[in-house]
């Protein structure tokens, strides 16, 4: 009996030694993880924070950006958004906030509307010199102003002339011989001839027997006169002109065709144009002839529509407006997009292609090769098929959605910044504070000479500010054109790294907001191209501060049509250039940069 208790405590004690074995092993593991996992597992769920201007900027608490100063903000995790790894994804609500639309590329004959702006001239070929047949001095002008009409016949003017004197008694002595020297008769009438007598005149000269010393000018043709070339007293040459002469029954209208537009418009277009004095009439034409060489100061070359001018309401020097409807040569239909999905970085354009599944809404950046524009719509050569969805509005927030997300983007096209710190499995860690500061300081080292560069940019969109505000329309184009000159001046060199991305983006966008506004006629069209100015200028500032002084920007709600617009401007006090005199204190200052 001693035996099987002993047996049996000794099956117990083993059986203890088991579970306690077990619950070491087991047991622990289910509620508590080695250290080195559970570090895995604090890094994974770390906040990473950044800016919202900058987002290369990365770290691992909360704090200023070191190049704005702005709060940083968390980066929110970016959930599955399907298996294309490099789409950034975004929320029903996020997409309505951003304001995000979309379409479906289709294709539509590549017509454009262009509108051209001319003038009417004299047709070159109806321009005559009415000139004097005989050397004399002019006795009398019975045409004696500048505009008068004149039929073809009429009696222009009177000429004494002593050489006529004589011509005439060569013709009365030949007659007398000119039986047997008939040869001698015909030269002396031949004499007049090319002095423009008829024969009906000469005639008229042998049976009055006497010689006349007055010789009658008749106009060779019908039109108004253009220039008077004499005056009564003068003595005139033979075939010297006494006036300019110009038919005006058919005239050409003369319009500027840009360099620009130059590919659309062709030989045989045609043409519907107004005329500003004669409003209420249409009139239309075919192109005659383009020029094959552009003005080398306005840069423009002129294409010719010949107008029958019925009731000669077409007078030359009178302005006209056209619109010519262009076909591009080639396929019947494009491909063709609104101008609003492309986004240019000055070497790309990209657009945002829309893709949907179960698990949400994403869109992928996708680099396109661009035709020419069509009014309100771009040609797309490649990089886009039919039926696919972009973004047409609100791209610009998608684009920032993705730089936030380090996903590919217009400034960033390999996507992801650069981030070194401590590693964890091989895991790139977020960037700690002080490599954070420096990548964000060498940017800006690196663009010094660009900033002064920029100087004189902002000198002239200030001006242009000023002369918009002041409502002088002149002052503005010309302001316009001088900071054209001065971009066109700054050496893209002086640009490199991330800056160099920045002026490639907003230069772009400088030169086509700038490019018409010296020959735009209205100020408000000159206003919308200050309005596009303006916020390529704010981007400038933002992204390298280069001004000297104090600059505000201002922003007026009741711009653009109610949309709001901003400008940048010197002084805290508003001086709405969106307005003038209208509305002059119509706004508010939203940043100032130091």
């Amino acid at each position: 009996m001693k035996l099987t208790i002993k047996k049996i405590s000794a099956i117990a004690a083993a059986l203890a030694a088991s579970l306690l074995l077990g619950w070491l092993i087991f047991g622990r593991s289910g509620d508590k993880m080695p250290d080195e996992h559970r570090h895995g597992e604090e890094l994974a769920v770390e906040t990473i924070w950044t800016c919202s201007m900058h987002p290369q900027i990365r770290r691992n608490e909360p704090g200023d950006c070191p190049i704005c100063g702005m709060d940083l903000i968390p980066l929110e995790k970016d959930g599955d958004s399907g298996t294309d790894p490099m789409a950034v994804s975004m929320s029903p609500a996020a997409m309505q906030l951003a304001d995000v639309e979309t379409a479906l590329a289709g294709t539509t004959a590549p017509v454009k509307s262009v509108r051209l702006n001319g003038k009417v001239q004299a047709d070159e070929r109806r321009v005559y010199s009415q000139s004097s047949h005989i050397p004399g001095r002019v006795e009398r002008l019975m045409v004696n102003f500048t505009g008068e009409f004149i039929t073809k016949g009429q009696v222009i003017a009177s000429v004494y002339s002593p050489d006529l004197v004589a011509a005439q008694e060569e013709l009365f002595e030949a007659r007398k011989i000119k039986d047997t020297q008939p040869e001698l008769f015909a030269a002396s009438k031949e004499k007049l001839k090319n002095w423009k007598f008829s024969d009906d005149q000469i005639e008229q000269m042998l049976q009055a027997g006497t010689s006349t010393d007055v010789f009658e000018i008749h106009a060779d043709i019908s039109g108004y006169v253009t220039q008077k070339k004499v005056n009564p007293g003068d003595y005139v040459r033979k075939g010297q002109a006494i006036y300019e002469i110009a038919d005006l029954s058919t005239v050409w209208v003369l319009f500027d065709v840009y360099e620009s537009d130059l590919a659309w418009i062709k030989k045989g277009n045609r043409i519907t144009f107004t005329i500003a004095s004669l409003p209420g009439e249409t009139f239309r034409g075919t192109v005659s002839y383009l020029d094959p060489v552009l003005d080398p100061k306005t840069r423009v070359a002129k294409a010719r529509v010949e107008a029958v001018n019925s009731g000669f309401k077409l007078k030359p020097e009178m302005f006209a407006s056209g619109t010519a409807a262009a076909t591009l040569p080639g396929k019947s239909t494009r491909l063709v997009v609104p101008k609003t999905a492309v986004m240019w970085t000055g070497k790309r354009s990209v657009v945002y292609v829309k893709s949907s599944s179960e698990k949400g809404v994403s869109f992928v950046m996708r680099e396109v090769t661009l035709g020419p524009a069509l009014g309100e719509t771009f040609v797309i050569e490649k990089g886009l098929r039919k039926g696919e969805e972009i973004a047409v509005n609100g791209t610009f927030s998608i684009d920032a959605a993705a730089q936030l997300a380090g996903k590919p983007s217009m400034m960033n096209q390999a996507g992801g910044p650069a981030m070194t710190g401590h590693k964890h499995g091989g895991t790139p860690a977020p960037a700690t504070s002080d490599t954070a500061s420096r990548a964000a300081i060498k940017p800006a080292a690196a663009s010094r000479k660009a900033r002064q560069a920029l100087q004189p940019l902002y000198t002239e969109y200030l001006n242009f500010k000023d002369a918009l505000a002041a409502d002088d329309l002149a002052a503005a184009q010309n302001a316009a054109g001088k900071m054209q000159a001065a971009l066109a001046k700054i050496n893209m060199s002086v640009f490199t790294g991330e800056s160099h991305n920045a002026w490639m983006k907003y230069s772009g966008a400088l030169t086509n907001a700038l490019q018409h506004v010296p020959h735009y006629k209205t100020m408000e069209e000159v206003r919308k191209a200050f309005q596009e100015t303006s916020g390529a200028m704010i981007g400038l500032t933002r992204a390298f501060n280069p001004y000297g002084k104090t600059l505000y920007r201002q922003y007026c709600p009741m711009a653009d049509g109610n949309k709001g617009a901003d400008w940048l401007s010197l002084d805290k006090e508003i001086k709405n250039p969106y307005f003038g005199a209208a509305m002059p204190s119509c706004g508010e200052t939203k940043e100032t940069y130091k």
